[in-house]
């Protein structure tokens, strides 16, 4: 459990500005995926340790790091299972929606990082309207990596926090999805949004 915490407000808050910025990314991510229904919803809030972060996969999952560059001063990470990203992969290539039985290689991570950099870049827009300030996002970069391998995911935050907020999104993509999102804040960038966010309704 987190040293740091953020108040049931602050939390309830947190889930208003997900709910709206991953609804917009949802649509973004149904137009590359042949407008498949997507549905990105019911964000649910947790504090945990950076250390905990993996603790809900097994195997391999995908990083996908996004640092603000405007607007918004610091960085997160989405955590998307491993079959979820070959089946996004081979919609966006043309395919069924399979996840075939082969790695992720270089193909489907390019795929699955430019359906992020579509969502997420939606999802930055959506926080310009909520903050009343432009916010910019760099292009994402993204790592297919071992569960195991949690000092490569720990080198992602430049920041030496352990605190976290943890939102656990449900995602579904027509019939071939049923699964979760997460998404990694360190808590004080959340706590930075939440009171942009405060503000701007002050």
């Amino acid at each position: 459990m987190a040293d740091l915490s953020l108040t049931k407000e602050q939390q309830d808050t947190l889930g208003e500005i997900a709910n709206i910025s991953m609804g917009s990314s949802a649509t973004s991510l149904s137009a590359l995926l042949n407008n498949l229904k997507v549905d990105i919803t019911t964000p649910k809030i947790e504090l945990i340790r950076k250390s905990e972060s993996l603790d809900d996969y097994h195997n391999v999952c995908v990083l996908v790091h996004i640092n603000y560059v405007k607007g918004l001063s610091g960085s997160n990470v989405l955590i998307l299972k491993e079959n979820d990203v070959k089946i996004i992969a081979d919609l966006m290539m043309g395919g069924p929606g399979v996840a075939g039985p082969d790695e992720i290689g270089e193909i489907q991570l390019s795929a699955v990082s430019e359906a992020m950099n579509q969502m997420m870049g939606s999802a930055a827009s959506s926080m310009s309207q909520l903050l009343d300030r432009v916010v910019d996002i760099s292009p994402p970069k993204t790592d297919n990596i071992d569960v195991e391998s949690v000092k490569i995911f720990e080198r992602l935050f430049e920041s030496p926090e352990v605190d976290f907020v943890k939102i656990t999104f449900n995602l579904k993509i027509g019939e071939v999805v049923d699964s979760v999102m997460v998404q990694l804040y360190p808590i004080s960038f959340a706590q930075d949004m939440v009171s942009l966010f405060e503000k701007k309704d002050n």
